[in-house]
């Protein structure tokens, strides 16, 4: 789903080139390329006086942005430097230099948390656990600082580092929005699959957008295949915004039910009946005994998990290809399709 035309700020002045006032090649060097988007370059850096710490830097060609691509692209910034939690990606520095905006991020190295879950030989309800109360905590943060993610997906939940499965931070603010009051957004956005009904519908919403999203990730993480699976976009959509969805005896039967209880209470249509991040951290299965969770096997689930993760990634290269080669004749309905 991409973003309809919104209003955004009227793009000034932009803010001084870094907190420092100096250019980006007085502070920092580049080094190798870590990937690449439509108008934009993430690259390897480091500090010229630390050499040991390396940084995601994401170099922007300004020429390549319409007004609305560079307002969205501020507004990002700005919700990003005031992110300070253990969870969430962190905007060190930002650069902006007549051809290029450059912004120091931390670097992720520990790829996908989804791409390390699937890589385990067993799987059980604790870690699966531990990983929505991550997710909820740093969710909870963003709503206490009035800042509504609207892109909650596996893409955006990364790993910092190779050897640590706790160390998970929600990635990617380009959908990012504040929120100064209930209902005041308007803009339709999302990935297909995670995104809430009331977006689909058409109608204004608020935060509370990510906390269905938190649920289908939820019942990813669990269950190993996501709650709203149709071959078309249209039937999808249909059954998000109905709320359509089951817990299948074979994968559910032995979950515990304040799991499940709590999934419900995430995928409820009414965007008002359903619960917070903190009410989310207050369930049950959330304050559950550690010992208890650990003995609770998802390991068929596993198998579900890892088909459902390699057609993910299929279709994220899918996609990638279509847009280099620019294969528009293909069209939406390749990939939704799929």
């Amino acid at each position: 789903m991409a973003s309809t035309t919104t209003t955004r700020r009227k793009v000034g002045t932009p803010s001084p080139s870094s907190k420092s006032g100096k250019r980006f090649d007085e502070l920092y060097r580049l080094k190798g390329v870590l990937g690449t988007g439509a108008f934009s370059t993430v690259r390897e850096g480091y500090h010229r006086s630390n050499r040991d710490v390396s940084y995601a830097v994401k170099c922007v060609n300004r020429k390549k942005l319409t007004e609305e691509d560079e307002a969205a692209l501020l507004d990002e910034v700005d919700i990003l430097k005031e992110m300070k939690n253990d969870h969430i990606i962190r905007l060190y520095d930002f650069f902006t230099e007549p051809s290029t905006y450059y912004l120091v991020m931390e670097q992720m190295s520990g790829g996908e948390l989804f791409d390390r879950i699937v890589a385990k030989a067993y799987y059980n309800e604790k870690e699966a656990r531990d990983t929505c109360k991550i997710l909820l905590e740093a969710v909870g943060y963003m709503h206490q600082n009035h800042v509504a993610h609207r892109d909650l997906k596996p893409e955006n939940l990364l790993l910092v580092s190779k050897d640590d499965d706790s160390a998970v931070k929600i990635a990617d603010f380009g959908f990012a929005k504040k929120v100064y009051e209930h209902n005041s957004l308007t803009t339709q956005c999302g990935t297909p699959g995670y995104v809430a009904p009331e977006i689909l519908e058409g109608t204004p919403y608020d935060e509370r957008a990510d906390m269905w999203s938190v649920g289908v990730i939820l019942y990813i993480l669990l269950g190993g295949y996501p709650p709203f699976i149709e071959n078309t976009q249209r039937d999808l959509f249909r059954k998000i915004r109905r709320g359509e969805y089951e817990f299948h005896e074979e994968y559910w039967g032995t979950v515990s039910t304040e799991a499940k209880e709590l999934i419900s209470s995430l995928l409820t249509v009414k965007a008002s009946k359903r619960l917070d991040a903190v009410q989310a951290l207050e369930n049950p299965w959330i304050q559950g005994d550690d010992a208890s969770l650990a003995k609770k096997g998802l390991d068929k689930n596993l198998k579900e998990f890892k088909k459902f993760n390699a057609k993910r990634k299929f279709k994220a290269a899918v996609s990638t290809i279509m847009a280099v080669n620019k294969l528009n004749s293909l069209g939406k309905e390749f990939l939704s399709g799929m």
